[in-house]
């Protein structure tokens, strides 16, 4: 969709590059918004004017999140920014203003411009902002097998100014919001229709337009991710522990921070690190007081509670206690073990892997992007009973593969199920 350029940002006039540039590209430093600063939007009165001038703006509008990872539960967003040629740019409250469905409406139609559009577009949804159309340039960067797709080194390469990026893990749920931290927010999306559109001319170039247009409507349209089955086996340093009784401790205080996190609105990462969790389940040891790692502040302001959930988790009856591997059909085997335990899916899974690198390699791509190494094992593992290109596509497509991967990776892949061996023998392993 073509679109119009935003004025120019105030520069300083010091050219030296940010540290989160590419360092061989001179940039000059971004230091103010073209506009100034704009107050944050926190009351109805005040989102029917920055909704309606969004209204009146023209060409794709630019939209960025803040959440405040590491300090509150869950991902929900604590600022939201948009910025339209002809509107400027505005700050919206999403904790004051929770529901933001008129600024849906007054923007239907109209392509929303991201940057890693999977990380906002969940909790912009939480308040009601669903886009009809989305321009995603990292995901464009990909595409075009840049070798840094983070927005401050792509602004750096493409539009050769130095984005600055300190605030970025701040705590967003902080109120007031420093004047400093809502100019860097501003500045997040200044220049994202500007970058959009090289992009675009670059996708344009390399005839991969189309692939990357179905590749932000795949991002757009995806549902939420189902719930995992026994989250608590995700406790960073749990794969150290084999006995079931050490596994049920885990659960037992996993389940108890999650339940303190949630209602206390904090990370579960601040009310117990998973090192102590991991410590409480090695240790042997029945007093929480003689571990170190429940000494912490936020371990100890909750001690009772974790006591509680050890000497709960301690006397379970063994039936009760949690088997030593997941219990998910879903759920595929480590692929380090198939060589030994599953050598068929081993030997397919090499081919697989060697058709995509080597059709990523021809057509300048990342091959995460050709192809997701999940839908590769799965194919790998349970290929159709009778592959065919035409149920390879079908099987590939049901997982979630879009179109052009199909168009670009069907054949061969049928191949690799059919005759890993051939292919092996055919396609070069990479180099190291």
């Amino acid at each position: 969709m073509p679109s119009s350029t935003p004025s120019s940002p105030t520069q300083s006039a010091d050219s030296a590059p940010s540290a989160d540039s590419a360092p061989e590209v001179e940039t000059t430093p971004l230091t103010e918004p073209a506009g100034g600063v704009p107050e944050v939007t926190t009351t109805d009165a005040a989102l029917r004017t920055v909704t309606g001038a969004l209204a009146g703006g023209t060409g794709p509008v630019a939209v960025d999140a803040e959440r405040a990872s590491g300090f509150r539960y869950g991902q929900q967003a604590y600022l939201v920014q948009l910025r339209r040629a002809g509107a400027g740019t505005v700050l919206i409250d999403p904790r004051a203003l929770p529901e933001l469905t008129e600024v849906t409406d007054a923007l239907a139609g109209i392509e929303w411009v991201f940057h890693a559009a999977s990380q906002d577009l969940p909790s912009l949804a939480e308040v009601g902002l669903r886009p009809d159309s989305i321009f995603d340039t990292e995901l464009a960067a990909r595409l075009l097998n840049k070798d840094r797709v983070g927005l401050g080194p792509l602004v750096a390469a493409e539009l050769h100014l130095a984005l600055a990026k300190e605030h970025s893990a701040a705590d967003w749920s902080t109120r007031p919001l420093p004047q400093e931290w809502l100019r860097y927010a501003a500045l997040d999306v200044e220049l994202l229709v500007e970058l959009r559109d090289l992009l675009e001319e670059q996708l344009v170039a390399a005839g991969k337009l189309d692939w990357a247009r179905q590749e932000f409507d795949a991002v757009r349209t995806a549902a939420p991710p189902a719930p995992r089955i026994d989250p608590w086996r995700r406790t960073s340093g749990s794969h150290r522990i084999r006995d079931r009784r050490g596994l049920g401790v885990v659960r037992e205080l996993w389940l108890a921070r999650d339940e303190a996190a949630r209602a206390a609105d904090i990370s579960p990462g601040r009310i117990l690190p998973d090192a102590a969790i991991v410590a409480a389940a090695t240790s042997g040891r029945a007093d929480l007081n003689s571990l170190r790692e429940f000494r912490g502040r936020g371990a100890a302001r909750r001690l009772r509670l974790w006591q509680r959930t050890l000497d709960h988790a301690l006397a379970l009856p063994e039936a009760d206690l949690p088997s030593r591997r997941l219990e998910d059909p879903d759920h595929l085997p480590n692929p380090r073990g198939w060589k030994e335990h599953h050598p068929d899916s081993a030997v397919r899974l090499e081919a697989v892997k060697r058709i995509v690198r080597s059709t990523a390699a021809d057509l300048d791509l990342p091959q995460e992007n050709l192809l997701t190494p999940d839908y590769q094992r799965r194919l790998a593992w349970a290929p159709p009973a009778e592959p065919t290109a035409v149920t390879v596509r079908a099987q590939l497509a049901l997982l979630g593969a879009r179109p052009w991967q199909l168009d670009q990776l069907a054949e061969p892949l049928t191949d690799a199920v059919t005759r890993p061996e051939r292919v092996l023998e055919v396609v070069p392993a990479p180099s190291t």
